[in-house]
């Protein structure tokens, strides 16, 4: 199992979060990842930080620390761009470096409307989604994109070739069933658990429909925890979340909580677990501690 942690890009101050890469990469995770977004979802007059300058920063800050990006939507970057941008992100942090495209929901229908890009429907999108992960591993590893339905022709190599992983992550059958198909991994994003273990032995079946080794294609887990290191504190936790009109439909629990998570998750197949720690600043490293523990 590795561990990576989120960090919050809804700032106009990018140092914070390049601060919490710092300190992600003391408290040992593997990696970081960061959300593609125009701005926030539903709040298109906040900030929010470009996700592949921050990691290209944050790599080069902290030599060793893998980066990844969770979740670029296909069709919101021009494919050869993106290919392009996560080879230099797997370069900069020594190989270690994620891809991860997503299908879309209503708040990226918002965003594209503000870029000015189109959003066809969601059976189209599913073919792009597709396409875009072939061709991205394609073009990542150095060889060229033939084109598809939905995605034009690249000729490639944009080298430097580089081993990043390109996941597609997503809760719905549609979206799982794309990544046994076209990805090197999928991400359960929020589920509850026992939803995330029964999708997990979908997804194998699914990748053996495909003519997949099932461990081709492992599920990774990430989602917002919020964790106390007793019942106590948590309810604590919980109590300042609400006060300060936090969403209490995320993970919560105690650090043994966390560590049945992770046993579970695990057990599971899941190669991945990737937290964004709600809360006090010093619960990055309470997170750490337990999964490492």
């Amino acid at each position: 199992m590795r561990y990576g942690l989120f960090l919050s890009a809804f700032t106009s101050e990018p140092r914070k979060p390049l601060a919490v890469a710092g300190r992600a990469a003391a408290a040992g995770y593997d990696a970081v990842f960061v959300y593609d977004h125009l701005f926030p979802p539903g709040a298109p007059d906040r900030p929010s930080v470009e996700p592949y300058t921050l990691l290209a920063a944050a790599a080069a800050a902290n030599p060793g620390l893998g980066v990844g990006v969770l979740v670029s939507r296909a069709g919101y970057r021009p494919l050869g761009i993106l290919a392009k941008e996560t080879s230099s992100l797997a370069h900069l942090a020594g190989g270690a470096a994620v891809l991860g495209l997503g299908l879309g929901d209503r708040f990226g229908r918002a965003e594209h409307e503000v870029a000015g890009l189109p959003f066809p429907p969601i059976e189209q999108r599913t073919v792009l989604l597709e396409e875009t992960a072939r061709a991205t591993r394609a073009l990542l590893s150095g060889g060229s994109w033939a084109g598809g339905e939905m995605t034009p022709a690249v000729r490639g190599p944009l080298l430097p070739a580089a081993p990043a992983a390109v996941w597609i992550g997503g809760t719905s059958e549609r979206v799982a069933r794309s990544a046994a198909r076209a990805a090197d991994a999928w991400n359960g994003w929020g589920m509850r658990t026992d939803d995330f273990i029964t999708r997990t032995a979908q997804l194998a079946g699914w990748a053996r429909e495909a003519g997949r080794d099932p461990s081709e294609v492992p599920p990774t887990w990430a989602g917002i925890v919020l964790v106390g290191r007793d019942a106590a504190e948590l309810a604590s936790l919980e109590e300042r979340r609400a006060d300060a009109g936090g969403s209490l439909d995320i993970w919560r629990g105690t650090t043994n909580d966390l560590r049945r998570l992770r046993d579970r998750v695990t057990q599971a197949g899941a190669t991945w677990m990737v937290p964004l720690a709600a809360g006090p600043s010093d619960r990055l490293d309470l997170v750490a501690e337990t999964l490492r523990s």
